[in-house]
C-alpha cells in the first residue's frame, strides 16, 4: 500500500506530501501544507521526472520501488534543481545505478554547485531536443527564470502532458487527492495558487509569459507541476488565472485596505473608511493588520485586487517599518499597474502619506495614487469627515471606471 496515484496508462505520481513543515522556502507560511511531486513514466524506458525535498525523499524511494515492481530506472529528468525538487536525486541515482541524468547545462553546473556528482551519467538537453522512450516522445522547452535561470519544462507529445516545473503550481497538500477536478479548487485552493505565483514567481511577470505563449502553441491536454494539484479539466481557467497574474492585471474590482495601526486609532479609520465604502455599495473589500498578517498574503491580496488602500501611522518620521517591509515586497515583485488611496495618522509630525506616496511613484510602476487622503492627527475626529467622504467617493469613482 501506498500513496502512489495513476496519472494515465503509463505515468504515476509517486510524490509526497508534506504537513510537518511549517515555513515553504523558510519564508512562507503554508498552513495547509505542500506536495512534492514527482512523475515516473513506465515505457520501454522507464523516466523518472525530478525528485522530492529530502524531508520527504523515504516516502519517493517507497514509490518508485512499487511502481518500477522490480525494473531498471532508466533516467531521471531534472526540470529544476532547487532543493526542494532535486535534493532527492544523489539517493535516487545510489538505489539505480543505471540510471542517467537529463538536463540543462546550467543545472548541471547547479548540480555540481550542491555537491551531486553526476559525471559519466549526465544527457544535456536544450530547446527544442526530443528523445523517444518506446511509446513516449518528448520534446524539451526552456523556461528561464520561472523561476530559477536553468528551469525547463518537458512535453510529453504523445498523452500531451507537460511537465512543468514550478510553473502552475501551488502550496497545499493534496491529502490523497491528485487531480483539480477532485476539489473545489475555486473555493479551497485558489488562494494558496495565488499567494504561490505571486510570491514565489511573481517576479518574472515576463519570462513566464514569454512560457504561456509557447504553452499555447502545443496540444497541451495535461498540467503536472511540482507543486499542488494536477491539472486535467479546465485547463483554460488556470491559465486565464496565471495570465492576470503574470501580466500584473486585478483578478478582481475591489479594495484591499492594509492598516499600521501601534494603539488602534489608525486601525479604528481604516474601518471607518470601510464602512463608509459599504454604505455606497463597495463591499468587495478586504481590511489588513499589516503587523499580524504575514507578508505573503499581502502581497497576494495586492495581486487579486484593483485598489489598495495604505492606511500607516508616522513612525520615527518615518513609515511604520511593517508597512515599509511590505511596500519593499511590492516593489521587489515587480508589482504594478493599481490604484492607491492613502491614509496617514501622526501625533507630532504627519509625513506616513507623503512618503508611501513618493514609494509608490518612484517604486512601483503604473501605479496612480489618488489625490484625495485623509490625515489624522493622533485619532479621527468629526472634522476628518469631509476627508473620509471624498476619499470614499474617489475609490468609487476609480472603481466605476
Amino acid at each position: 500500500m501506498s500513496s502512489v496515484r495513476k496519472i494515465t496508462e503509463d505515468l504515476y505520481w509517486v510524490g509526497a506530501n508534506d504537513n510537518r513543515t511549517h515555513l515553504f522556502e523558510n519564508i512562507h507560511p503554508i498552513p495547509r501544507g505542500v506536495s512534492y511531486n514527482a512523475y515516473l513514466l513506465m515505457d520501454k524506458k522507464t523516466v523518472l521526472f525530478d525528485t522530492v525535498d529530502w524531508s520527504v525523499g523515504r516516502e519517493l524511494i517507497k514509490n518508485i520501488k512499487e511502481v518500477l515492481g522490480g525494473k531498471e530506472l532508466d533516467y531521471l529528468v531534472i526540470n529544476h534543481m532547487e532543493p526542494d525538487h532535486a535534493a532527492s536525486m544523489e539517493e535516487v541515482l545510489i538505489r539505480y545505478p543505471k540510471c542517467k541524468v537529463i538536463s540543462t547545462e546550467k543545472s548541471f553546473m547547479f548540480m555540481h554547485q550542491f555537491g551531486f556528482d553526476v559525471e559519466g551519467r549526465k544527457v544535456e538537453v536544450k530547446e527544442g531536443d526530443t528523445m523517444n522512450f518506446g511509446k513516449h516522445t518528448v520534446t524539451f522547452v526552456a523556461a528561464p527564470m520561472v523561476h530559477w535561470p536553468e528551469a525547463m519544462v518537458t512535453f510529453d507529445t504523445t498523452d500531451g502532458v507537460l511537465f512543468s516545473a514550478d510553473a502552475f503550481g501551488s502550496f497545499g497538500s493534496l491529502d490523497g487527492k491528485l487531480f483539480n477536478d477532485e476539489f473545489n479548487f475555486d473555493r479551497d485552493w485558489i488562494d494558496d495558487a495565488r499567494r504561490y505565483f505571486t510570491n514565489i514567481v511573481g517576479k518574472y511577470g515576463p519570462f513566464v509569459q514569454y512560457l504561456l505563449k509557447k504553452a499555447s502553441s502545443v496540444p497541451i491536454k495535461m498540467f503536472a507541476p511540482l507543486h499542488g494539484p494536477v491539472w486535467r479539466t479546465d485547463l483554460g481557467y488556470y491559465l486565464d488565472k496565471h495570465d492576470k497574474w503574470s501580466r500584473y492585471e486585478p483578478e478582481e474590482k475591489g479594495v484591499l485596505i492594509v492598516y499600521a495601526s501601534m494603539y488602534g486609532n489608525t486601525e479604528a479609520a481604516a474601518y471607518t473608511l470601510a464602512t463608509e465604502l459599504a454604505k455606497k455599495g463597495i463591499t468587495n473589500t478586504k481590511v489588513y493588520d499589516v503587523s499580524k498578517t504575514h507578508v505573503s498574503y499581502l502581497v497576494a491580496e495586492a495581486f487579486k485586487y484593483s485598489h489598495i488602500v495604505l492606511a500607516s501611522v508616522t513612525y520615527n518620521l518615518e513609515i511604520y517599518p511593517v508597512m515599509y517591509d511590505f511596500l519593499h515586497h511590492l516593489k521587489s515583485l515587480n508589482f504594478q499597474k493599481r490604484t492607491f488611496g492613502l491614509l496617514e495618522n501622526g501625533t507630532w509630525a504627519i509625513k506616513s502619506g507623503t512618503l508611501m506616496k513618493d514609494y509608490i511613484e518612484e517604486n512601483l510602476k503604473e501605479c496612480l495614487v489618488l489625490g484625495e487622503q485623509v490625515s489624522i492627527n493622533s485619532a479621527e475626529r468629526d472634522a476628518n469627515v469631509p476627508e473620509f467622504t471624498a476619499l470614499a467617493d474617489a475609490l468609487v469613482d476609480s472603481l466605476n471606471k
